[in-house]
């Protein structure tokens, strides 16, 4: 595991109950649910994976409406807690630069601002990692943050678990395409009242 992926996990891992409770107050917002949804209603019948599933709540929004979805995260305690509140689902411990997914598998991945601690550079092994489980014509939705300050370029800012990226969304797409995927839809909205930077979102397939 490289120096990154450890500091990560070890970070989720003593973050984790603060970050459940963090993760509920910050639930339910329309737009993101709705995005969401609709990435989902593209895969349609296809199997998801929730990458960076953190607790688990958007792994349970998905198999709440009808889809087959399963949780995987970097982080066993994440894991324990995403278990415990939703025992009827499948989450598993593992990292998104070696999945233990056979190749063609999934319908789709969804990516839930689970890439924002990698370092620009390791992005491309993700993204060609999410290339190789994704059946032909699967759909991969990457949420990150954003904003109009940064340039062309992607930036370092100080998360409150461990340090991440902000991207511009041109700049996002198009590391995506590098990968071989090509975009269906972006978009981008606005901070809420405890949020910091500009949200955006990338579905390709």
């Amino acid at each position: 595991m490289t120096n990154t992926l450890n500091k990560v996990r070890t970070a989720y891992d003593g973050w984790a109950e603060r970050y459940q409770e963090f993760a509920k107050s910050m639930q339910g917002n329309p737009v993101d649910d709705r995005l969401v949804d609709a990435f989902a209603e593209l895969v349609g019948a296809g199997q998801i994976a929730d990458l960076g599933c953190g607790p688990g709540h958007y792994t349970a929004r998905l198999a709440a409406n009808g889809h087959k979805a399963f949780g995987i995260d970097l982080s066993p305690e994440m894991i324990d807690i995403a278990r415990a509140e939703y025992p009827e689902l499948r989450f598993e411990q593992g990292s998104m630069t070696a999945l233990d997914i056979a190749d063609d598998e999934l319908g789709g991945v969804l990516s839930w601002y689970s890439t924002i601690h990698t370092p620009p550079a390791e992005l491309p092994a993700i993204f060609a990692e999410f290339r190789r489980v994704l059946a032909p014509g699967g759909h991969v939705l990457v949420g990150f943050f954003s904003g109009h300050d940064l340039g062309g370029e992607p930036r370092e800012f100080d998360h409150r678990v461990t340090p991440g990226y902000r991207w511009p969304t041109d700049a996002m797409s198009g590391l995506l395409a590098d990968a071989g995927f090509a975009e269906v839809a972006r978009a981008e909205r606005e901070p809420g009242d405890r949020e910091r930077f500009l949200r955006a979102l990338v579905i390709v397939h």
